[in-house]
C-alpha cells in the first residue's frame, strides 16, 4: 500500500532533489545519445512537415487497392524532402519504419560518438534487425535481433545481444540475452540505508560475461511454459573506495552463477516488443546450484504483471507491477537492483541493491505525427533484505518524459529523461521499458 500511495503522490508533484548527481546513461546504449539529442531537436520541424505514415503494410495495401480499381499506381512521394536531416540520415541507415521481407534480416544501424566522465571519449553502435523464420507464417509476429556495442579510449568495451524468435505460428518462442562487457560501475553497499548515502559511492571496473537462452511452448490460447539456462560471471577490478566506509568485501571475490530457469506466463499482448493492447502475467524461477557450476546456492523469483489499454488516437496507457525476490547465498552481482533504463528509470543502475525488490510504474504513450511519439510516466519502488519488510521500506519514487521514433514496424528508438529522489538519468534504448 505504501508503494501504491507513493505512485499516486508522484502523479501530482515533481520529485524533489535531495542530492546532486550527474546524469548517467544506460551503459551499453548511451553511445548514441548525441545522435538521439539531435533527433529530438529536429523533431519539432520534421514532425510538423511529415505526413502520417503507418508503415509498409498500409502503403502496400493502398497500392493494391488502387491497382485493383484499374488505376495506375499511386505516385511515391519523396518523404526525405519533408524530414529533418537526422531522420533522413537514419533512413539511409535502414531506419525507414518499414520491413523488407526479401532480406534475411532487415537491419537498421544507429551509430554515434559519446563522452561521459566514467568512460571518456568513445564510439558505439546499435543494430536493430527484424526477420521472418517462415515467410508463409502469417500468425507469428516479426522476430527481432538487437545488437549494441561500444568502445572508449580508456579501455571500456561492451557488446550485448537481445534476440526474440517466434516459430511455427507462434507456438514456440526462443529468447536469448548475451552480454560481454568491461565497463565502469558503482557500488554503494547493500540495502537502502547504505545506498542512500552519497559518501558510500565506490567506483570499480566491472567485467561481465552472461548468457540466458529461454525456450517457451504455447500450451493453450494465451498460456506459455518454458525452461532455460542462465550463466553469469562478474569480476570487479580497479576498486576506488574514495571516502566510502561501506564494506567492499563482496566485490573482492569474482562471482559465477549457473542455474536453470522455469517460466510460466499468460500473454495476450498483440505484440511482444511494443504492445498496444493486452496483458502479461509471468513468473520466472531460477535455481542456482554448485552442482551446476555456480559458486553459491541461491534462488531467484521474477514476477510481473503488465497491462496495456488503447486510448485516444493510437495512444496507449500501460502499467506494470514487478518484483524480484532472492533467497540463499546471493552474490553481489545477482542482488535485486533498482535503477537503469528499465527498472525504475531515474536512479543510477547498481546504486540501490538488496535481496528483495518491488516496483510499480504507469506510462502514457502518445502517438504524434508520422513515426514520432512521446511518453510520460511515474513510478515507485522499494528494496529490502526480507520480503516481509518491503511494505515498511523507504520508497524510491520516479517520474519522467521520453521521446520515441519508430525505427522499424513496432520497434522504437527511445530517449528518456528520468528523475528520482536526488538522482536522475538520461537513457537511450531500443524498445520500450516494459
Amino acid at each position: 500500500m505504501k508503494l501504491i500511495n507513493s505512485v499516486a503522490r508522484t502523479l501530482a508533484v515533481t520529485v524533489s532533489s535531495k542530492r546532486n548527481h550527474a546524469c548517467r546513461c544506460s551503459a551499453l546504449l548511451s553511445p548514441i545519445l548525441p545522435l538521439s539529442i539531435s533527433l529530438m531537436l529536429s523533431f519539432s520541424v520534421s514532425a510538423a512537415q511529415s505526413q502520417s505514415v503507418k508503415g509498409a503494410t498500409k502503403q502496400i495495401t493502398e497500392q493494391e487497392l488502387h491497382k485493383a480499381n484499374g488505376a495506375d499506381e499511386l505516385p511515391i512521394q519523396d518523404d526525405n524532402e519533408a524530414l529533418g536531416w537526422v531522420e533522413s540520415f537514419l533512413q539511409k541507415l535502414g531506419a525507414d519504419g518499414e520491413f523488407d521481407p526479401s532480406k534475411p534480416i532487415d537491419f537498421s544501424f544507429l551509430p554515434g560518438p559519446f563522452y561521459n566522465p566514467e568512460m571518456d571519449l568513445g564510439v558505439g553502435i546499435s543494430a536493430v534487425g527484424l526477420y521472418q523464420v517462415d515467410p508463409d507464417d502469417e500468425v507469428s509476429q516479426l522476430s527481432s535481433l538487437v545488437i549494441n556495442g561500444l568502445a572508449s579510449i580508456n579501455g571500456a568495451l561492451g557488446v550485448s545481444i537481445e534476440n526474440k524468435t517466434f516459430l511455427n505460428e507462434d507456438r514456440q518462442r526462443l529468447y536469448l540475452n548475451v552480454e560481454l562487457s568491461d565497463i565502469p560501475d558503482v557500488f554503494y553497499g547493500i540495502g537502502y540505508d547504505e545506498n542512500y548515502q552519497d559518501e558510500n559511492r565506490t567506483d570499480f571496473s566491472g567485467r561481465v560475461i552472461s548468457a540466458n537462452p529461454m525456450f517457451l511452448q504455447r500450451v493453450s490460447s494465451n498460456v506459455f511454459v518454458g525452461a532455460g539456462f542462465d550463466f553469469s560471471y562478474a569480476k570487479a577490478s580497479s576498486i576506488d573506495i574514495l571516502e566510502s566506509e561501506v564494506d567492499i568485501t563482496p566485490l573482492e571475490a569474482s562471482s559465477r552463477s549457473v542455474g536453470i530457469n522455469l517460466l510460466a506466463n499468460y500473454d495476450s499482448r498483440d505484440n511482444v516488443l511494443n504492445p498496444e493492447q493486452g496483458k502479461i502475467a509471468q513468473i520466472d524461477v531460477g535455481v542456482y546450484r554448485k552442482d551446476l557450476g555456480s559458486k553459491t546456492d541461491f534462488e531467484v523469483v521474477n514476477a510481473l504483471y503488465s497491462t496495456y489499454y488503447p486510448v485516444a488516437d493510437s495512444d496507449v496507457l500501460a502499467w506494470q507491477i514487478r518484483g524480484r525476490f532472492t533467497h540463499g547465498d546471493v552474490p553481489w552481482d545477482q542482488l535485486s537492483k533498482a535503477g537503469g533504463g528499465d527498472l525504475l528509470r531515474g536512479y543510477t543502475s547498481g546504486r540501490y541493491r538488496d535481496k528483495q525488490m518491488l516496483l510499480a510504474q504507469v506510462e502514457y504513450r502518445q502517438n504524434l505525427s508520422g513515426r514520432h511519439g512521446m511518453v510520460y510516466w511515474v513510478g515507485a519502488g522499494v528494496i529490502s533484505d526480507k520480503f516481509s519488510e518491503l511494505a515498511s521500506s523507504d520508497v524510491l519514487p520516479n517520474t519522467g518524459i521520453g521521446y520515441r521514433f519508430e525505427v522499424k514496424p513496432r520497434v522504437n528508438l527511445r530517449l528518456d529523461l528520468a528523475f528520482g529522489d536526488g538522482d536522475s538519468g538520461f537513457y537511450f534504448n531500443v524498445n520500450e521499458a516494459f
